[in-house]
């Protein structure tokens, strides 16, 4: 009896370090890294006002002028550099030529896995002469064109590389060209949206055009000649972030501006301007005039607007 009992300590004892044995050539368990969720994305409105600056390089951005043609190939190549499909759509207006720049994605895609389009547009171009300046020596001066024109391809470029491809709606991105010459002798205005709405396929369902927002004196007012309804989306949008003392609700300018032919077409049409703005068509449209955070107020909205299942 004595032995069975000895005999059963040890089996136990054995037991026991094999089972200890066992459990330390079983491989610990680890846990798998969680990855982290994907930022959202974000407006840069410093690297959009270095674009702003870059325009002013070339010079006067006047239809058929070295600058404007220096500004549509570095244009093509900066959206063909953050993923989009470009198009230089050529039309002639009035005698002129225009090229309009226009900046899809999926284009081989069919339009109905795309959605109907919102189109945003700005126009390159600048103005022949500065023919509201003060000094009668600066009226036959081309306008440097900060804050018009300028700006507004600015934050279209940063929407460019910020939008998401896939999980954004089917967005258009249209440069206009020919936009800002009216009231000088062989031209007029808006020639580049003009031939654009001519040559339409497929309309829009929604079009934004953004024009001398750059200002550092930021006050946008509702544009009167605009579609309500989204002009609404979009003011309320900006009082969400909290930029209700840019983005003003009262209305208080009628223009003709790259909204009025989509309009006139029955595309709903917004502008959104800044046309209190001392320096318009005036040598002084230039970079001291103008500020990132004008341009992330603008570009912010946009891309929240965007994003929020417009």
């Amino acid at each position: 009896m004595k032995n069975t009992k000895i005999t059963i300590i040890i089996s136990i004892i054995f037991l026991s370090a094999c089972q200890a044995g066992l459990s330390s050539l079983a491989p610990t368990p680890t846990l798998s890294p969680v990855p982290s969720p994907t930022p959202p994305p974000a407006f840069n409105a410093e690297r959009a006002f270095e674009d702003l600056q870059h325009q002013l390089t070339f010079g006067p951005r006047t239809p058929s002028s070295p600058g404007h043609a220096r500004m549509l190939v570095w244009l093509e190549a900066e959206l063909l550099r953050a993923g989009w499909d470009v198009t230089i759509q050529e039309d002639v207006q009035m005698g002129h030529t225009v090229h309009n720049v226009v900046a899809r994605r999926g284009v081989g895609d069919a339009p109905i896995l795309l959605g109907e389009p919102i189109l945003l547009g700005a126009h390159y171009d600048t103005r022949l002469h500065a023919d509201h300046d003060p000094s009668p020596g600066e009226r036959d001066e081309p306008v440097p064109g900060a804050n018009d024109g300028a700006s507004g391809v600015a934050v279209l470029l940063e929407l460019a590389r910020v939008l998401p491809a896939g999980k954004s709606p089917n967005v258009w991105l249209v440069f206009f060209d020919a936009e800002d010459n009216g009231q000088i002798e062989g031209w007029d205005w808006i020639l580049g949206s003009r031939a654009f709405v001519e040559n339409l396929e497929i309309s829009p369902k929604a079009v934004v055009i953004v024009d001398m927002i750059g200002d550092a004196d930021l006050n946008i007012h509702k544009e009167r000649n605009s579609t309500p309804a989204l002009q609404d989306e979009i003011w309320n949008q900006a009082a969400e972030l909290g930029y209700d003392e840019y983005f003003l609700s009262t209305p208080k300018y009628s223009m003709l501006d790259d909204h009025t032919p989509f309009l006139q077409a029955g595309i709903p049409a917004v502008d959104i301007i800044d046309f209190d703005y001392p320096y318009w068509h005036t040598a002084e449209d230039a970079l001291d005039k103008v500020s990132a955070h004008s341009l992330g107020v603008v570009g912010d909205t946009l891309l929240a607007w965007l994003l929020g299942g417009r």
